[in-house]
């Protein structure tokens, strides 16, 4: 999703998908789905989980067109992090 499609801001977004992911999905996540990806629209709260972000966020597009999508690595503080170059 681009910065122009966003209808929240990036705080907003921030809140209500961590918010939705913390009372919706992560009490129904399994052992096996640590460190998958979950892609969350906070609007309607329908979320998609996959081993690979890109996979969950268009499945997740595909089932809520104009999802305002948070997405978020179960297991992990964050979704991605940046590495040193060696």
């Amino acid at each position: 999703m681009h910065g122009s499609d966003l209808r929240l801001s990036r705080d907003e977004l921030a809140r209500r998908g961590n918010e939705a992911f913390d009372r919706q999905i992560r009490p129904a996540l399994r052992a096996e789905d640590d460190v998958k990806f979950v892609a969350i629209d906070v609007e309607s709260g329908q979320s998609e989980i996959d081993e690979d972000d890109h996979s969950a966020v268009d499945r997740l597009h595909r089932r809520v067109p104009g999802a305002q999508v948070w997405l978020v690595r179960a297991g992990y503080p964050t979704a991605h992090r940046l590495l040193k170059a060696a």
